[in-house]
């Protein structure tokens, strides 16, 4: 059965947050009305037990849907128990990414400490005792650490008592990283069969050309209403243009200075109009090189005016301050020039600065690698995609990026809590760059970027 495929066009009626309990409208804090999505699902997240899996662009409010069906878990609770009982709510919350994973429990703290439950990071970098764990009623975890846990004997204590598990982007399940996502829902679906006890599953995801496919695996009813949701693109709050350049230069170093150019270029248009721009690499060393290259265009161009100081910003001396504490000396060397670098390579307080900084609006060109593509939220008005190939160690050569990174990466230009109107740009050789047009959009043409 083929699922409904939602447009924003169509009329769906906006649910007031009135229909809500009192304690549960805490959670949404200031919102009147539910937006398209969450009114669509509304119904099935907030009032059923049934699995679900949420197809929407990027910035439709999947986020609302999660905590959705997490308020319905705190109802069900307080009506078994008579009251809200804690030691018996236990919820996990699947993130790709640590940067996702944190940004992830600041979100859910500020919404669910109002109800006195403990929102708690459980990744490579923030570890937890027992004890915390017994505490903690939503752990925030990635696939990998989650596969660990559950692998574990004696940490089988945690996954009996889990009632929901939320798996975000789900889509990962076509990447690489695909087998242990596919691993930790296969055993959450075994531990349901063998002890006959219900956990109930939520996938979110961007928008999958497979989804009936997901669905299934994650045991979703594909009936209208009843657990699958597909959304197209015009679900989307803020208008996206995209935008793709191709290189018909054969000279490899020529066409990669080209690149170079191009993505500053953009920079430039970005930065004129008053706006923030995030150039997305392949690789950690990129992020550096990309950056000076940025400089040295607009030393030429005679543009350095454009990424100047930014001692006029008000936090100027605060964050001065912390990146000179910094041991990073390329945060320190780029500071200056209103530029910063991002990769999975850094200490996380480096990342946590660099992130800091873009959001102050400090760091007007930000330079970073895929792990800021997953779900993280910056003021960015543009992002650029430098280059479509990257080198895979396990296959031995260059492979194209995949269409769901870029999917993810043109979803964090402009987000709907800073901007109205967002621009996403990928840069690369014109054959390859003709093909990623026609997977993403239809009947749009590759702009030629040639020499002349």
């Amino acid at each position: 059965m083929q699922p409904q495929v939602k447009q924003a066009t169509q009329s769906i009626p906006l649910i007031s947050t009135d229909v809500l309990e009192d304690w549960a409208k805490l959670v949404f804090g200031n919102i009147a009305q539910f937006n398209r999505l969450q009114s669509w699902v509304f119904d099935c997240a907030y009032n059923t037990d049934n699995n679900m899996l949420v197809c929407a662009p990027t910035g439709a409010g999947k986020t609302n849907v999660a905590l959705l069906t997490i308020c319905h878990e705190i109802k069900k609770n307080m009506e078994e128990k008579g009251v809200l009982s804690r030691e018996e709510l236990k919820i996990i919350y699947v993130a790709p990414m640590k940067a996702l994973a944190q940004e992830i429990v600041e979100k859910f703290k500020q919404r669910l400490e109002k109800l006195g439950l403990l929102v708690r990071e459980l990744t490579g970098d923030m570890q937890l005792t027992r004890q915390e764990i017994a505490e903690t009623q939503v752990i925030v975890t990635t696939p990998e650490k989650w596969d660990v846990i559950t692998r574990k004997n004696g940490e089988n204590a945690l996954a009996e008592k889990v009632k929901l598990l939320i798996l975000d982007e789900v889509h990962l399940l076509a990447s690489d990283r695909g087998n242990v996502v596919e691993s930790i829902t296969a055993r959450t679906l075994r531990q349901i069969e063998s002890t006959q006890t219900p956990i109930r599953l939520v996938g979110l995801s961007a928008t999958l050309p497979n989804y009936a496919d997901v669905a299934e695996f994650l045991h979703v009813n594909p009936e209208p209403g009843k657990g699958l949701f597909y959304c197209d693109d015009s679900f989307r709050p803020v208008p996206l243009t995209q935008r793709f350049l191709g290189i018909t230069i054969t000279n490899k170093l020529k066409a990669i200075e080209k690149q170079y150019e191009l993505a500053y270029d953009r920079c430039v248009d970005e930065l004129l109009n008053g706006k923030q721009a995030m150039v997305f690499v392949h690789s950690r060393k990129d992020t550096m090189v990309t950056a000076k290259k940025i400089l040295e265009y607009a030393a030429d161009d005679r543009k350095s005016d454009l990424f100047g100081s930014p001692h006029g910003h008000e936090q100027y001396d605060y964050f001065r301050a912390r990146v000179q504490r910094s041991k990073n000396s390329q945060l320190q060397q780029l500071f200056e020039h209103g530029l910063a670098i991002h990769h999975a390579g850094m200490r996380r307080s480096d990342r946590n600065l660099v992130e800091e900084m873009f959001a102050a609006g400090i760091v007007k060109v930000l330079c970073c690698t895929s792990t800021l593509a997953w779900g993280v939220n910056l003021p960015a008005h543009g992002v650029i995609i430098k280059g479509t190939e990257l080198y895979d160690a396990a296959r031995g050569g260059w492979v194209d990026v995949d269409i769901l990174d870029v999917i993810q990466i043109f979803g964090r230009a402009g987000r709907p809590q800073f901007d109205t109107t967002g621009e996403g740009c990928i840069i690369g050789m014109h054959d390859h760059i003709d093909n990623f047009a026609r997977l993403m959009v239809m009947k749009v043409e590759a702009e030629e970027a040639s020499d002349a």
